[in-house]
């Protein structure tokens, strides 16, 4: 049977997440026994003898970086708008199906990181800068797609499946239990507050509009805080100890969305099932700042960003703070975490841009929680396709709770 890693297991830095640090230490201490590393998902499921199967088609003695492959549809700034030209040209794998790396790629890579550090400072989405890495613009490899790679189940030659469905890990936390918090100013109050009231408010339990302005007709709250161009972090740490100190003492958890965000609350009760209150957690879109240098992970604002109370009691009770009210509110908050020792908790089911610019083969396999941006879209259509509660939510909700009774 192959040998099975958990990353999280491997090593304490920071930023295991992004895989190429460890690239090193897999050349190490696999290529003298091993052929292949496969990485994959918690939820993936592997069929091993035709995992074996499949990989054996492919020599390995030689290079080979091996996935289902994923391409843009249109050029999307989570990308930096690469290939922006013929986005469908690069391939990168969605890494839910599994992909694999060959030793001597491995071998190869450990090289090439050994002499030249990271170029980039951010890590965005994993599965399009690893491909770009082992790419190498042009000089290195590109992705070989595998048809057993699969998602879907399609067929009987499937070595990979993907589950998908929201995680649910008991009861859904009750909508009481969920503070929403919802980051707006004066010039947003006539066109994003009425979508935000149209589509996902009715689903929160307890929601408050932050702004710069009071406008009873919302109503809105003001805390205070000029409203900045860019960066909000002065108004966010004031949401955090507006929530800590002065109300809600019985709501475990405290949601922080832009006035753009669209978001299911009903999905995230599900999610949050999965996660104890009493412990210290930040849950969001994992992004990454600086990690080859020692730098930290972040939640990326625009999806959503979950804290447990406790998790901001920690967070008040140490000294860290906005450097100035318009630094990036979720960099400061990793930066504050990584240094309390909090870890970001991912869930790719968190969205900080716009479906059109995720493929639609990579959507096909989530039940997303979140989207982000009105831009060049109908956020009204694109919260009732995606994300809006509906019948068959609400029957896979029965038929669990059935199946739950039986066993």
């Amino acid at each position: 049977m192959p040998t099975v890693l958990l990353l999280h297991q491997l090593a304490q830095q920071e930023g295991v997440w992004t895989i190429l640090p460890l690239l090193p230490h897999f050349s190490v201490t696999y290529s003298r026994n091993s052929s292949w590393i496969f990485f994959c998902e918690e939820d993936t499921r592997i069929q091993i003898v035709q995992l074996l199967e499949t990989l054996r088609r492919y020599d390995p003695s030689k290079e080979w970086f091996l996935g289902k492959a994923l391409h843009d549809e249109e050029s999307t700034i989570i990308h930096h708008y690469a290939f922006s030209e013929n986005p469908t040209v690069f391939k990168y794998p969605d890494l839910a199906a599994g992909w694999a790396l060959s030793i001597p790629l491995v071998n190869k890579l450990t090289k090439r990181l050994k002499s030249e550090s990271l170029k980039s400072d951010f890590t965005i989405d994993l599965k399009h800068e690893i491909a770009l890495y082992i790419w190498d613009g042009g000089d290195g490899l590109p992705l070989t797609p595998v048809p057993e790679f699969c998602t879907d189940i399609v067929g009987s030659s499937c070595a990979t499946s993907f589950q998908s469905s929201l995680p649910l890990c008991g009861n859904p936390v009750k909508k009481e239990d969920i503070f929403v918090a919802v980051k707006t100013c004066k010039k947003f109050h006539g066109d994003r507050i009425p979508i935000v009231k149209q589509t996902w408010a009715g689903q929160a339990g307890h929601l408050e509009y932050y702004s710069d302005y009071a406008d009873n007709s919302i109503p809105t709250v003001d805390l205070g805080i000029p409203n900045t161009d860019r960066g909000h972090c002065g108004k966010t740490f004031a949401i955090l100890e507006r929530f800590l100190n002065h109300s809600h003492d019985k709501i475990p958890w405290l949601v922080i969305v832009d006035d753009d965000t669209l978001i299911s609350i009903s999905r995230l009760r599900h999610l949050l099932s999965c996660y104890d209150t009493r412990e210290p957690v930040f849950l969001g879109e994992r992004y990454g700042y600086g990690l080859g240098t020692g730098g930290y992970s972040y939640v990326t604002g625009g999806g959503g960003m979950v804290f447990s109370k406790e998790a901001i009691r920690r967070l008040l009770a140490s000294k860290c703070r906005c450097y100035s009210n318009d630094a990036p509110d979720d960099m400061v908050l990793g930066m504050c975490f990584s240094g309390l020792g909090i870890p970001v908790t991912h869930s790719p089911l968190f969205h900080q841009a716009r479906p059109v610019d995720y493929p639609k083969d990579y959507l096909s396999h989530q039940v997303p929680v979140s989207f982000h941006k009105h831009w060049n879209i109908d956020p009204v259509k694109v919260y009732f396709t995606w994300l809006a509660p509906d019948e068959e939510d609400r029957a896979r909700q029965q038929s669990r709770r059935g199946l739950r009774e039986e066993l």
